[in-house]
């Protein structure tokens, strides 16, 4: 690891110190008139590569930087409509001015080529037709061939390794983030281009004042107005009947933009997570976050598979959302948003699992069931004004869920020549939960100055309710002797946990502006209240009664801390700089009177966070940031009475530790290229993490009761990795090709049996994809990933690894015909056994160009795989795990595009 921190050094500093050189100056006609958008490029004197390359913009004025250890350059400066002018030049900083002449340009061949990756400032922009293949439907095909972007299943977009901070189109973010619903559905004829925004600050009033160094996309239609949208009906054969229907319309208009969405299936396909929030702004425009429950309680679940999950998912989905956007004065500055979502889901899934001690002759098995209820409502109102004279967003979130769960449980022990003992429990859990969130920002311009006001409040209420019958399982399977006069004879045995939280965030800032830094003082203070109630109730032969104080919480806990801090802001041609110095106060306190739990800590907290950007050689960026964060314990760590975290495992913490303290300190470097004159786009990255805390856990198990302890001991736990990515296009052979890869490595001390031991990680991915549409009847694409692992400490060391790819080729023998072949592969290795499985699907699709309609017939599972199993052998024990996953199935689809 140390090898690949110096070589990471060791480049980034030869990247940083080659000779850098920039021209700059203007571009006019001989009586003084502007010329814009003429291209100013930069080559070496008897060479063709083009080092440097930029346009003039509006006022005819231009920027050039370059990379080159030659003494003399050639300069050419070309304009439609005028004459190209050529200058060689001394290899030096330098301002020229040149002046073109009139002359015109005559077309003897009209033959129109475009590029199809532009970069201007900070916009590069993809031309869409250029990466499209006839296989391709929607928006998040086509940007998946695109060097430098990734697309995940879910439709969440990846720009350089980094996620979007803004997901726009025409301009306008409709969706707030969940923009999945549209990356998964917006047929690709209605776009036109693709633009990358880079170092985007969305707060138009900021965005030559506080730098940003995250990037945008912004999906650019060919209509003004667009009537669009996809569809997809599907049926399939199998027992039970399967169905899979995607239906979701769309509007962009100039004032108005709406896409309603409606996807039901119980084929295997996860589709709610697409309204998840992917992108999240920055922190201008106030605070926002996906709703999640606190689960302190839950059934036991069975194993899933280390396969696709539409390989394994027994599912019946029904999700229905719907998002709006309106201009409602004549100033169009301001917008009105309103969303809504509803989630009905239901998941089948079952495993069996044995395990045998060589060492006893000790044989034990479960068999699990599970049907998890999902029920999730959720509602969204933004109204907001992004103006270049004023800022304001208030943003008010609803959820709520309504979510069970339910497994029946089938466990054995016994020794191998006795009678096994068995025992079955029914396990039920109720969990509903509320969330309501508000945020508020405003930034108003006053005398000179920005002054912004930021509120955040969060309320959500967490209700557990857990059954089990008989009760008397708890005893059998968490192995306890012990307890057994509490809970031998109980027919049920329930768990009520009530959990409730208040947060507050406030702020005030004032920005001062001076020759490109804005400094900008900051006082806020941040409050978080929460309550934290058990009780375990068991019902025998007479009623339900509280089993008592050991298993009861009643726990309060408070954290504020008031701060004050001061931000500095750089903003120039080649440089972003920001860094902000908050120091705060934390008061945390805890305190359960029934369990004698009365805990304080008074802690000044120095935060200090920012990052360094400098952009050169018109191609290169290299970026170095960091920061210091504290964090303390919190509700779900401090609770003293026995609480039941599922039906096989009791938990409790020491009631007379100290407060948990953590200080996480970390530094990242990265260097990007990204060439649009070549397709070419690179990045390489270093992470380091230190994480110290002043207590080392340990966890007891006291005859199936875990109790965690903490020793007093300082413990540093440190990570670093080295990543990269370089992807390229090739026009002429209609393929895109990407390699990435990552190493890390991490130490960190462990307390097992009140030992003290240091644990050591080491893991290693490499991967990338291959998409080749050169021949008209023929498409590939190919994704690969290879990971190695290795995990070390004194008491045992363990070597595993993977391999998993997907290949997709598709044959087109006929007009309008085609043909695809899937296969899945997915191995995995460890110590003592190999696992290899294959999946292979076929397709048949017919396409009605004209309609612009899609039949499809697909054979998924071909092999007709029902079960994924997996068998470890060690020195000690040998343990079996059978789960479920989806038999063979066809299905008969029609897809079509609304207009």
């Amino acid at each position: 690891m140390k090898t690949l921190f110096t070589a990471f050094c060791l480049f980034c500093f030869s990247t940083l110190s080659w000779a850098q050189t920039q021209i700059t100056g203007s571009v006019k006609e001989p009586g003084g008139e502007v010329i814009a958008g003429a291209s100013v490029t930069a080559t070496e004197v008897g060479g063709d590569a083009i080092i440097g390359y930029g346009l003039t913009n509006a006022k005819g004025q231009y920027t050039l930087n370059f990379t080159s250890e030659k003494q003399k350059i050639d300069i050419k400066v070309k304009a439609y409509n005028h004459k190209t002018h050529t200058q060689t030049i001394d290899n030096k900083p330098q301002t020229l001015n040149f002046s073109l002449a009139e002359e015109a340009t005559e077309i003897q061949e009209v033959k129109l080529k475009t590029k199809i990756i532009t970069k201007k400032g900070d916009t590069i922009t993809y031309d869409l037709k250029s990466f499209e293949n006839r296989n391709d439907r929607v928006l998040a095909d086509v940007l998946k061939k695109m060097p430098g972007v990734e697309v995940n299943k879910d439709g969440s977009i990846l720009y350089q390794g980094q996620p979007l901070v803004k997901f726009y189109v025409n301009g306008k973010d409709l969706m707030e983030g969940g923009y999945g619903v549209v990356n998964n559905s917006l047929p690709k004829d209605a776009v036109q281009k693709v633009e990358i925004l880079e170092n985007h600050q969305p707060v138009k009033i900021l965005q030559d004042k506080m730098p940003s160094d995250q990037a945008a996309i912004n999906i650019k239609l060919k209509n003004k107005v667009t009537v669009t949208g996809r569809g997809d009906v599907a049926v399939g054969f199998a027992d039970p009947a399967l169905w899979n229907v995607k239906l979701t319309p769309m509007f962009f208009g100039q004032k108005n933009q709406w896409v309603a969405n409606y996807k039901t299936n119980n084929a295997g396909e996860q589709v709610e997570q697409e309204g998840m929030m992917m992108a999240f702004g920055n922190r201008w425009e106030g605070r926002r976050s996906n709703a999640a429950q606190n689960l302190f309680t839950g059934v036991e679940s069975a194993a899933t598979p280390s396969l696709p999950e539409k390989r394994y998912l027994m599912n019946n989905v029904h999700y229905l959302s719907a998002n709006i956007l309106s201009n409602p004065f004549k100033n169009k500055e301001w917008e009105l948003k309103a969303s809504g979502s509803y989630t009905n889901n239901a998941v089948k899934r079952s495993a069996y699992e044995e395990t045998y001690q060589k060492i006893g002759n000790f044989r034990y098995s479960s068999s699990i069931e599970n049907r998890f209820y999902t029920n999730k409502a959720k509602g969204d109102v933004v109204f907001s004004k992004n103006a270049k004279e004023g800022f304001f967003k208030n943003s008010t979130t609803f959820t709520q869920f309504w979510n069970a769960d339910r497994a029946d449980v089938h466990r054995a022990t016994s020794l191998a020549s006795a009678t096994p003992t068995l025992r079955a429990a029914a396990q039920a859990l109720d969990a509903p939960t509320t969330s309501f969130q508000n945020s508020l920002s405003t930034i108003i311009p006053a005398k000179g100055k920005l002054v912004n006001v930021s509120s955040y409040i969060s309320y959500q209420q967490d209700r557990q309710d857990m059954e089990v019958t008989p009760g008397s399982y708890v005893l059998f399977s968490a192995g306890n002797t012990s307890q057994g006069s509490i809970f031998n004879n109980l027919s049920r045995l329930r768990q009520d946990a009530r959990h409730e939280e208040w947060v507050l965030n406030h702020s005030a800032t004032v920005g001062f502006t001076y020759k490109g830094f804005t400094i900008t003082p900051e006082v806020g203070y941040d409050f978080q209240h929460a309550k934290l109630d058990t009780d375990l109730y068991g019902v025998g032969n007479g009623p339900q009664a509280d089993l008592g104080r050991d298993f009861n919480n009643e726990l309060s806990y408070t954290s504020s801390k008031p701060y004050a801090g001061l931000g500095i802001n750089y903003r120039s041609d080649a440089w972003l700089v920001s860094l902000q110095t908050p120091v705060g106060f934390s008061h945390i306190a805890a305190t359960d009177a029934l369990r004698s739990v009365d805990k304080t800590m008074e802690r000044v907290v120095f935060e200090p966070n920012g990052f360094l950007q400098y952009s050169f050689a018109s191609f290169w960026k290299a970026h170095v940031g960091g920061g210091i964060d504290y964090s303390f314990a919190d509700i779900g760590s401090l609770y003293a009475g026995l609480l039941m975290r599922n039906p096989t495992s009791f938990s409790i913490y020491d009631a007379a530790i100290p407060l948990q303290q953590n200080k996480m300190t970390r530094g990242m470097g990265r260097v990007e290229y990204r060439n649009p004159l070549n397709n070419l786009f690179f990045n390489v990255s270093y992470l380091y993490t230190r994480q110290y805390t002043n207590l080392l856990p340990a966890t007891v198990d006291t005859g199936g009761f875990f109790r965690t302890s903490y020793l007093e001991v300082p413990n540093h736990a440190t990570r670093q990795s080295v990543g990269g990515e370089i992807g390229k296009y090739f026009p002429k052979l209609k393929s895109n090709i990407s390699i990435n890869f990552r190493s890390s490595a991490s130490r960190s001390l462990v307390n097992s049996q009140n030992t003290q031991f240091e644990n050591k990680n080491q893991s290693q991915t490499f991967g990338g994809k291959f998409n080749n549409s050169y021949f008209s009847w023929l498409i590939v694409d190919f994704n690969f990933n290879q990971r190695w692992n290795q995990n070390h400490s004194r008491i045992s060391e363990t070597k595993m690894g993977s391999y998993t790819h997907n290949l997709m080729v598709s044959l087109y023998p006929v007009k309008n015909h085609s043909i695809s072949v899937t296969w899945d592969e997915l191995n995995y290795h460890n110590a003592s056994t190999r696992y290899h499985n294959s999946f292979f699907d076929l397709a048949y699709q017919y396409a009605w160009d004209k309609k612009k309609i899609d039949f499809e017939l697909k054979w998924l599972n071909i092999a007709n795989r029902k079960v994924y199993e997996t068998i470890d052998d060690m020195a000690t024990y040998t343990s079996l795990t059978r789960i479920d996953i989806r038999p063979s199935q066809v299905m008969l689809a029609v897809k079509f595009n609304f207009k």
